[in-house]
């Protein structure tokens, strides 16, 4: 057998892993609590890893490797700097408080908890917020589908594009829809495992060919700026530039979006106790470290290995993200078990996407079935009612995210970094504020989602292209404009009621 044949067998054995899970969880299901959030039953390691998985996505196994090889390390420093920062500080500061306040409210989604924090019948507060989720979240569920379908027409190229996305589509989907956020985080905690072998296995063969580690050090010496994380330089570069304050400062940013990520704090809200949470804490920021500096090490390698030869270069930064893709399927001819480890490592490259896809399409349809047709319209539902009804949202939101990703060559992928700061503008201010200022009232806190939302589009298309000290990652000013917002709107409208006061303090 051909050695695609052994990394086909590893890839499936892997898909039908995760149906399997999917199918053995779908009856503990019994309300929209179990459906969306495990019934708050879960565990810490499940967490921890569950939750770093879905935030990871193909970033840690393409994007930051790619990034590595063609920029060096500032770049990629920096941002898993930030990355890593923000991850941390989400553990630290917002997890336990988010917990206990979510489960006191009865809250099991981010717009559900918005609403009951604020007392706000009128439904503006939820409706809002599940719109944002819904409008960000299909978008980027749609690039999790495109990613699989292009890893597996590169792999296969006899594959076409389409009936390869539509697979792994039927896969996520079949194993959410069946077993909701319980299968969701624990073959989320399986991906994060696979992940990790992927990057390990790739270091060391990339290591052993490039022909060591000190020839990979002398072939990255050689691109001035290469390894200095203050150097704005690429491989094809001759004269590196300064990666001054302001575009580490932009760079950094990024991990200012993890206060308001939908599909990561969901994981804060479903774990059975909340004092345990520093054991996830630990457990999550440690792996993101470790993970994300061994992915930019792995560029690294890659680049040493093109220039010795032994795997063909790369002309940009995008085609670079292919880099663990390139290397496994040379890895693969080295014989029956490399062959199967490089299956390992590209179901790690499949496993990143979906991980955090799942998670995606989850929050996405319970912003439809929890927050608009029973939140909004006021609909009542039993419990086997709201969970075919989330069953059905699931299998909507996928077929739309299908129809958006029904093209490899479209800009999908644009999306995903602008839905990031989505989420970050408009939830990221109005978690914070929402977990520690008890005079932020309903009034504040549509003024800065609105205004966190309105910034983002201002700044990226008129403010960020004048360039010089303006030329900031519009997640920060879209950040600050928010919580501004909400503070000045709070101070000048009626203070929160008593009752919601009181709740707050004992929350």
């Amino acid at each position: 057998m051909s050695s695609s044949t052994f990394i086909m067998i590893a890839i499936v054995i892997y898909l039908v892993g995760m149906l399997s899970i999917g199918a053995a969880y779908s009856r503990r299901n019994k309300t929209s609590s179990d459906f969306y959030l495990g019934g708050r039953k879960l565990g810490p390691i499940v967490i921890a890893m569950s939750t770093e998985a879905s935030d990871m996505s193909s970033w840690l196994l393409m994007g930051v490797p790619g990034l590595a090889y063609f920029c060096g390390l500032a770049d990629a420093t920096w941002t898993v700097i930030g990355l890593a920062l923000g991850t941390y500080l989400n553990w630290l500061i917002v997890a336990k408080r988010l917990r206990s306040y979510s489960q006191r409210l009865g809250a099991i989604t981010i717009p559900d908890f918005f609403s009951h924090r604020f007392g706000d019948d009128s439904g503006v507060i939820e409706c809002i917020a599940a719109l944002v989720v819904i409008i960000f979240f299909v978008p980027y569920t749609a690039s999790g589908f495109a990613a699989c379908g292009k890893l597996f027409t590169n792999l296969f190229p006899d594959m076409n594009y389409i009936p390869a996305m539509l697979i792994s589509a039927v896969v996520i989907v079949g194993y959410c829809a069946m077993g909701g956020f319980l299968a969701a985080s624990i073959t989320s905690l399986i991906q994060s495992i696979v992940m990790t072998i992927a990057l390990f296995v790739i270091l060391v063969f990339g290591i052993r060919s490039a022909g060591g580690w000190n020839a990979v050090i002398e072939n990255a010496k050689t691109v001035p700026g290469y390894l200095d994380v203050f150097a704005n330089t690429t491989i094809q570069s001759t004269t590196p530039g300064k990666y001054g304050f302001i575009t580490i400062i932009s760079t950094m940013a990024w991990g200012l979006g993890y206060f308001g990520m939908p599909h990561i704090l969901n994981h804060f809200m479903a774990i059975k106790d909340g004092e345990k949470l520093k054991i996830s804490r630990r457990i999550g920021s440690i792996w993101v470290v470790i993970s994300m500096s061994v992915a930019i090490i792995v560029g690294i390698v890659g680049f040493a290995m093109s220039s010795k030869g032994v795997i063909a270069p790369f002309e940009s930064n995008s085609a670079a993200e292919a880099i663990l893709v390139r290397i496994s399927t040379l890895m693969s001819t080295y014989g029956i078990l490399p062959a199967l480890l490089a299956g390992v490592v590209l179901a790690g490259i499949l496993s990143s996407t979906m991980s955090t896809a799942d998670a995606q399409l989850l929050a996405a349809a319970s912003g439809v079935s929890h927050n608009i047709i029973k939140g909004v319209f006021h609909r009542k539902l039993t419990n086997k009612q709201e969970i075919t009804i989330a069953r059905v949202a699931v299998l909507c939101i996928a077929v739309i995210a299908a129809f958006f990703a029904r093209d490899p060559n479209s800009s999908v992928f644009g999306i995903v970094s602008f839905a990031w700061v989505g989420f970050g503008a408009a939830f990221g201010p109005l978690m914070l504020l929402a977990l520690f200022w008890k005079r932020c009232n309903k009034y504040g806190a549509i003024a800065g989602m609105v205004t966190g939302g309105a910034t983002i589009f201002l700044w990226k298309y008129l403010v960020r292209p004048l360039g010089g000290a303006w030329n900031i990652y519009e997640l920060l000013p879209a950040f600050l404009v928010s919580c501004v917002f909400i503070v000045v709107v709070s101070l000048c409208t009626p203070a929160p009621d008593s009752e919601i006061v009181e709740e707050f303090e004992k929350a």
